[in-house]
């Protein structure tokens, strides 16, 4: 249970913590090992975080001042994200539209790689859940640039400090994020420390 007094990122960055954050021993889509695994969707979508994701992020990226008109990423961690952050700005507009982008062209039908509501021209913010080495989101920026639009930005909810914040910037994109692994970790930590944590 969340303190009330909490606000939306603190309970965002909380939830995070409790649901999706687990240790030990992980083989990430990088081929690296870790002793950290942040599964996100866990999240993301779960009522409680779609509720915190769509405004939060609405508030953090009219802050950056960045001009847009659709956000996405790659599915399919990507895509509640954006989904709440659209829906998020029908109670703050300008609307913002979302779309979705495959890790393959489709083989039949329109056989397009970016499905949804994006358009030629689009001012986009790129979205993802977790940043590790940044190679991900420098995907679905390519594939915007392809497909005609204008990258404002990327957002996303976990910097987990491994180099991708570096890679994008790298790139020439600024980038946003909600919480970055040091925070998770410290609220783990505090939260294994409190004497009623053992009591199970």
């Amino acid at each position: 249970m969340m303190p009330d007094a909490m606000t939306e990122r603190q309970q965002l960055v909380h939830l995070l913590a409790t649901r999706s954050v687990k240790t030990g021993r992980f083989t990430l889509a990088s081929g690296k090992i870790s002793d950290l695994y942040i599964d996100a969707r866990l999240t993301t979508m779960s009522p409680e975080g779609l509720s915190l994701i769509g405004p939060l992020a609405i508030q953090m990226l009219k802050a950056a001042r960045w001009d847009l008109d659709s956000v996405g990423g790659l599915t399919l961690g990507a895509d509640p994200i954006a989904y709440s952050i659209s829906y998020a700005s029908t109670f703050t507009p300008p609307l913002v539209r979302a779309f979705t982008i495959r890790k393959e062209a489709k083989s039949h039908g329109t056989g397009r790689l970016i499905e949804g509501t994006f358009m030629h021209g689009d001012r986009v913010v790129v979205v993802e859940d977790v940043i590790t080495t940044g190679s991900s989101a420098l995907k679905a920026v390519d594939a915007v640039k392809a497909a005609g639009g204008y990258i404002a930005g990327l957002f996303t909810l976990v910097d987990r400090e491994e180099g991708g914040r570096e890679a994008i910037e790298k790139a020439g994109y600024q980038i946003i994020s909600v919480t970055h692994r040091s925070e998770l970790m410290s609220l783990i930590s505090h939260s294994n420390e409190r004497p009623d944590s053992a009591a199970s």
